[in-house]
């Protein structure tokens, strides 16, 4: 099983990267599952303007760089997004990433490690909506990491014995759901 953690934010000075490494740090002695960092910011994404769906494309995008986004989301069993809160909501490049593909994203699973003002709660509850409409599973777990609590000054998660506890159970929920979910690909 391979899992990527998807950093979604491409803003310079972005916490995601500290985020993405403290999660990756903490999957290390898990057995039997690979986790991977996806950078979105590397991928240098267009906005979607393409006048073919992603549904209806067949992984055939006009765009090299999407087609480059599409396999490296097609190449994993699940996702751990970790995502920052903008404005109450999704951080637009990473909705228009998520909204770039289509068919990659079908019958895996997914959780969520946000951050934000209020620990990115609310950017979790609009995540759950829309991956739902593209057949992704979440877990009922998440990770909330608040701005002001959470990170040291110069960046680095400030681990705790609740945060690594949240992050666990929702790493327990995110490879069991992905085993069961896979016979449906």
């Amino acid at each position: 099983m391979k899992i990527g953690i998807v950093i979604g934010s491409i803003r310079t000075g972005r916490r995601g990267e500290a985020v993405a490494r403290w999660v990756a740090d903490l999957t290390q002695d898990r057995g039997g599952v690979e986790y991977e960092v996806i950078d979105l910011a590397t991928f240098d994404l267009p906005l979607l303007t393409d006048e073919v769906i992603p549904a209806a494309a067949d992984r055939d995008y006009s765009s090299p760089q999407v087609r480059a986004w599409s396999k490296a989301i097609d190449a994993v069993d699940g996702f751990v997004f970790v995502s920052p809160e903008y404005n109450h909501g999704i951080p637009g490049a990473f909705k228009n990433a998520f909204d770039s593909i289509y068919p990659e994203w079908a019958n895996k699973a997914v959780t969520f490690v946000a951050y934000g003002a209020a620990g990115g709660v609310r950017v979790v509850e609009h995540w759950r909506g829309v991956v739902a409409n593209a057949h992704l599973y979440a877990t009922r777990g998440q990770v909330a990491l608040s701005n002001f609590t959470d990170f040291a000054e110069d960046g680095s998660v400030i681990t705790s014995a609740r945060l690594e506890g949240d992050l666990t159970s929702c790493l327990d929920q995110l490879e069991a759901l992905a085993g069961a979910v896979a016979v449906l690909r």
